[in-house]
């Protein structure tokens, strides 16, 4: 292909951003027509509304039963909030951070709780050394690095015995990647990544260890209204059956039902997590048959399935950052890809998304654009010089 020669075959949906994310294959504006609008949500139809949402995440998930699930407010970012002012400062706490999400983890453990957190951090493409990591301490990490395309491979270095409670922010790994959830006492994520939903709603997710802290645990801080979880001592069990502390907007909690019925239509989790490996693996076929681009994430056993990074390797490229936005802009202006461009804090270089409601057929004819970008911007870069 030469650089002015452009692909015959365009993406049906060019949207391969990283949150919000494309929607599920099926939808359509019309499939929302039974949301409950104007109603209030603690009507018997919002509450029917809200249990099912959370009746839906357990069964796709297969959250075990004693866990508590509750939809919150401030999307994945109020559920890991909720989770680390409510529960942190009991024991000692380790804080793990390789991508920026997780460095606003340990920015709110260290400089607004003040907690004198062991900090282990990792460069974008890698993740930190899970066999060092103290868990009986309690423990606060991302599973799948949106931003640097890394994941925890598996769960296998956190122990069933430990005294600390481990809490994962897991928004672009839950509905894709399997997540070990004896391993796991808090987990949160977003409807808008995996599923595809609207934005501003969390996930909350408890373990009876991390119940347990909840009731036995006061924090020496104060706790903002939409951070409590307890009343008297004891956890409001109508928070995590669909009495929310704040009001749900009923047309997302619509969208998310929608993208809960695609998901059994599809096979549930299983079909969810083929989907984004067949997406992902093309993408990684595609960098590894060309010697200008490559996967961030260094070892293959950490390659994210979902939020695939990537870099420009060429020695020929004079300035990577404003190449990289070169390229995506090129995508953009096409129609082809948006929102494809690096997190502003990663290195430069590509983010697309290949979560499962991404169409295989939309990334196939996406690839032959990239190279069409690249090959048009080192002529453009080479002329200019």
């Amino acid at each position: 292909m030469t650089a002015s020669t452009k692909p015959e075959t365009r993406p049906g949906n060019p949207r391969f951003s990283s949150g919000p994310c494309a929607k599920p294959p099926v939808f359509t504006l019309d499939r929302l027509a039974d949301a409950p609008l104007r109603r209030s949500h603690r009507a018997a139809v919002g509450k029917e509304k809200l249990k099912a949402a959370i009746e839906g995440t357990r069964e796709i998930l297969g959250v075990p039963d004693d866990y508590r699930i509750g939809i919150v407010p401030a999307s994945d970012t109020g559920a890991v909030e909720m989770a680390m002012w409510s529960l942190l400062g009991a024991r000692t706490c380790e804080m793990l951070a390789w991508e920026s999400f997780g460095a606003g983890w340990v920015t709110d453990a260290v400089k607004q709780l003040k907690l004198d957190a062991t900090v282990r951090e990792a460069d974008y493409g890698e993740i930190v050394d899970l066999s060092q990591v103290d868990f009986d301490a309690d423990v606060v990490f991302t599973w799948n690095g949106t931003t640097s395309g890394v994941r925890v491979p598996d769960g296998a270095a956190i122990p069933d015995d430990r005294a600390g409670l481990t809490i994962c922010d897991a928004t672009s790994a839950a509905f894709a990647q399997d997540l070990p959830w004896e391993k796991l006492d808090v987990v949160t994520f977003s409807w808008q990544k995996v599923m595809g939903g609207e934005a501003a709603h969390g996930m909350l997710i408890l373990s009876p260890r991390a119940v347990e802290r909840l009731e036995s645990y006061t924090p020496p801080w104060p706790l903002p209204k939409i951070f409590r979880m307890t009343k008297g001592g004891k956890l409001n069990e109508g928070l995590f059956e669909g009495a929310t502390i704040n009001t749900p907007s009923m047309l997302c909690v619509e969208d998310y039902l929608l993208a809960l019925d695609w998901a059994r239509e599809i096979g549930g989790l299983e079909g969810l997590k083929a989907r984004a490996d067949a997406n992902a693996k093309a993408v990684w076929e595609f960098c590894e048959a060309r010697d200008w681009i490559e996967n961030l994430a260094k070892d293959p056993a950490t390659r994210s399935n979902t939020s695939v990074c990537l870099k420009f390797t060429d020695a020929r490229i004079a300035d990577g950052a404003a190449f990289a936005k070169a390229v995506a802009k090129r995508l953009e202006a096409e129609g082809v890809a948006l929102d494809v461009g690096a997190y502003r804090d990663a290195p430069p270089g590509l983010r697309i998304w290949c979560g499962a409601t991404v169409e295989l057929a939309d990334i196939e004819a996406m690839l032959p654009w990239l190279d069409w970008a690249f090959e048009t911007q080192i002529a453009e870069q080479a002329q200019a010089a």
